[in-house]
């Protein structure tokens, strides 16, 4: 699982979405980015899709993602 409070693009509230990690300044889930990357959609249709994120957001989930990835690799 990874560690998303060393991640600087989402945030957690407790009463903003059911507590899930959001991009930060929306309410757009990160689990949405996966989701729709699984299901075939590309970044760039993601953030015509959901606006409020930004470019930056996507590439800091995605490096933050990979870095978690490899780090239980070599563990």
């Amino acid at each position: 699982m990874t560690n998303w409070e060393t991640c600087e693009a989402v945030e957690r509230h407790p009463k903003k979405v059911s507590g899930v990690w959001v991009f930060r300044g929306t309410r757009v889930p990160v689990s949405a980015l996966f989701e729709n990357l699984k299901d075939g959609a590309s970044t760039e249709q993601f953030l015509e899709w959901f606006p409020g994120v930004e470019r930056w957001q996507v590439e800091t989930v995605l490096d933050h993602e990979v870095k978690a990835l490899a780090n239980s690799v070599n563990s």
